[in-house]
């Protein structure tokens, strides 16, 4: 396309206004609980280790004691918020603009908006409650939603696929992903289940999840909640949910995990794990790590996609509709 076309933004200037209207819809909820808007760097000395999601970096050459040394964009504002808890702000949110490298696609764009926020003594059930009353007073005016519903990660694959995810087999799950025709990525690992249930939840369960309602999913195995508290059982899940509306998934929460022993431990884990992938270390953050030191409240968080939340409220199909200038016009 020439760029005498691309100047233009790929979302029709209404679309433009109704995201203005939800981030003061946002502003005016919080203001009404409470809870304090703040604002934290998007560059940072460390970097998220979560070998799934990838930073964008950049050398720095001004004064100071970073000089010549790499920042990276943050992924999420989560770290900072976290050491602002722990430094007595009380329960707080941000509207920030995070940053994934190589995440490209009609639902992905390499820059977007996450709304994040914390809540002091709420759990994630606690907060699902919260996440649920906001993003229906959003749509409100928009569509029409059914009456949420909650499962359990167990209970959704129990449901659906007949398959216990806690303890069923990489064979088991690789012949559950066959028998729904489900095309298996080459490189698959013989020894780790979690990408092969990631797998069956993106093909097979994903686009069943909030058809007309929000569904919640909740209570993850403790592998895939690297941030969330554990809690004891047989097995062990981690206090995490996630939200869908029609198959899309809008937004992430943790009843938060506080020991940093058990943090730092969970951060070099993630990097061994990058390491066996061919992937570089990344710097683990010590300010957080030193925070937690210090005494995080109990408290649970959610970082909910702005840009999808608008997506459906307009009936989109694609970020590009939303978005004033995704990537191909930046």
């Amino acid at each position: 396309m020439p760029f005498s076309s691309l100047w233009r933004p790929s979302a029709p200037l209404a679309t433009l206004r109704l995201r203005a209207e939800l981030l003061a819809q946002i502003r005016a909820f919080f203001l009404a609980r409470g809870v304090l808007e703040v604002e934290t760097p998007v560059l940072s000395a460390a970097a998220i280790t979560d070998p799934h999601l990838a930073s964008f970096s950049t050398r720095y050459f001004g004064p100071g004691p970073h000089h010549g040394g790499m920042l990276y964009l943050h992924t999420s504002p989560e770290f900072p918020m976290k050491r602002l808890l722990a430094a007595g702000s009380g329960c707080i949110y941000q509207i920030a603009r995070v940053f994934r490298d190589g995440e490209a696609g009609r639902r992905h764009n390499l820059e977007f908006t996450l709304l994040e926020w914390y809540r002091l003594g709420f759990d994630h059930h606690r907060l699902m409650d919260e996440v649920a009353e906001l993003v229906t007073q959003l749509l409100a005016d928009r569509m029409a939603l059914g009456r949420p519903e909650r499962l359990s990660y167990g209970e959704l694959f129990q449901q659906y696929l007949a398959l216990n995810p806690y303890r069923s087999s990489i064979s088991q799950l690789a012949a559950c992903a066959e028998a729904r025709n489900v095309s298996i990525p080459a490189g698959m690992p013989p020894d780790d289940p979690d990408p092969w249930l990631d797998l069956l939840l993106t093909h097979c369960l994903e686009p069943r999840l909030g058809l007309g309602r929000l569904s919640f999913i909740y209570d993850y195995p403790a592998s895939q909640a690297a941030l969330a508290r554990l809690r004891p059982g047989d097995p062990p899940v981690g206090e995490r949910f996630e939200l869908y509306l029609n198959g899309i998934e809008l937004a992430n929460g943790f009843h938060e995990l506080g020991d940093a022993t058990e943090q730092r431990r969970r951060f070099e884990q993630e990097n061994a794990s990058r390491q066996a992938l061919g992937l570089p270390r990344m710097p683990v953050d010590n300010r957080l790590l030193a925070a937690l030191e210090s005494g995080l409240p109990d408290c649970a968080g959610v970082a909910l996609g702005l840009d999808r939340l608008a997506m459906l409220a307009v009936g989109a199909r694609s970020l590009t509709e939303v978005l004033a200038f995704p990537l191909d016009r930046a």
